[in-house]
């Protein structure tokens, strides 16, 4: 049981780690708020009882607990895996309403994903506040739904709004895209510690080139991967690459070859390895480029397309591209002959800082008063707080 002066937050989220992770740093805010000003604030995760949210979530030591529920897909198109999953939604909101119940939390922040979808509807039948964040530049579908019962919206662009409903948008507010606060603390030490993490042992590696970091997330990106296992030859010539190719295709990739330096997956040293890295070649889910928009890091950028995704990443790699932060190789001019000219591009050293410098700029434009996002959005949910 919590005393009267303390404050409960219960956090909603998850299915990726693009959901997960920019909640992890406003919880890191509010825990620093609390130390400042002296207030017990718990915090705690509800998150998909089956997946990687509570290893995520409790490896992370932000949250004090976490709470799983059952979780069904909120598919656009037809399949007979949404009958089935009804039932795992309702058995979601049952056990969110009783928890919630039995919690009172003081408000409840949603960061999407389709878990988030049977707290925020407990939380509104409870009367609990609700505030809910979108990462990507187009809702989601999750976010559209826990919109209406939010009393607050929170956008990562401010060119969002446009695309929620009218009676909606005065709720809404461009915050930026909150990201851990380690990305906007790290110096020259982290290059080093970047460099030695990837190649300590790899007398191969050559200085006069530049890093291409190649990220797959933890899954992978089998465009992107093909796209390199293709074109190796060219790309070691002309680049030191690096390739997070991700666990699902690592037994396929190239192990040994001179300049080419892979990993399934790459998890605490992230920071430090994409610091030092000259360019990245990537997807476009909001997380990952935002990250690298802190450290300014030029993109060539392969948006996730097709029939299998509502095309956020493709809204993402063209508004980036749009502000001069990145190449982008949409849907068909994924090819091989369009990567090289991208990043033949970011060979040229004043290209490539021009584009850094851009990159860069996107970020610093989401500081308000001195202050990132998930500072901001920690503030906007304790002044949210129901007594």
């Amino acid at each position: 049981m919590k005393n009267n002066d303390d404050i409960r937050i219960v956090f909603a989220g998850g299915g990726t780690g693009g959901h997960i992770y920019p909640g992890l740093a406003i919880a890191d805010e509010l825990k620093k708020i609390a130390d400042e000003s002296g207030k017990k604030i718990e915090i705690v995760w509800f998150g998909n009882s089956s997946g990687m949210d509570r290893n995520l979530v409790e490896k992370s030591g932000s949250v004090d607990s976490f709470v799983g529920i059952p979780s069904g897909k909120l598919r656009r198109y037809f399949s007979v895996q949404n009958f089935f999953d009804m039932f795992k939604i309702l058995a979601g909101c049952m056990k969110s309403f009783f928890k919630l119940l039995f919690m009172k939390p003081n408000v409840l922040f949603s960061k999407g994903g389709f878990v988030s979808v049977p707290p925020c509807f407990s939380a509104s039948l409870l009367k609990i506040p609700v505030l809910t964040h979108e990462c990507d530049f187009t809702p989601g579908l999750a976010t559209k739904i826990n919109s209406r019962s939010a009393s607050k919206i929170l956008v990562s662009y401010e060119q969002t709004k446009s695309f929620l409903p009218a009676a909606l948008r005065e709720k809404a507010v461009a915050t930026g895209n909150p990201i851990r606060p380690v990305f906007y603390s790290l110096g020259e030490e982290s290059v080093e510690r970047g460099k030695n993490f990837l190649f300590s042992q790899r007398p191969d590696y050559d200085s006069s080139k530049p890093i291409l970091l190649v990220l797959g997330g933890s899954l992978g990106a089998r465009q992107i991967n093909e796209l390199v296992v293709e074109n190796l030859d060219w790309l070691c010539e002309r680049f030191n690459v690096v390739h997070q190719c991700g666990a699902r295709d690592a037994d396929s990739m190239p192990k040994e070859r001179a300049g080419y330096f892979l990993h399934p997956f790459i998890y605490g040293e992230m920071c430090d390895v994409i610091k030092c890295a000259d360019i990245v070649l990537s997807r476009a889910g909001a997380n990952s480029i935002w990250e690298c928009a802190v450290l300014g890091k030029p993109l060539v950028l392969v948006p996730l397309c097709g029939s299998g995704t509502r095309g956020d990443q493709v809204d993402n790699s063209t508004f980036f591209r749009e502000k001069g932060a990145a190449e982008v190789l949409l849907g068909k001019e994924a090819n091989s002959e369009n990567m090289k000219n991208a990043l033949s591009k970011m060979l040229d050293a004043e290209f490539r800082s021009k584009v850094a410098s851009a990159s860069k700029s996107l970020s610093d434009a989401t500081m308000v008063d001195g202050k990132r996002p998930a500072r901001r959005i920690a503030e906007m949910i304790l002044e949210s707080v129901r007594k």
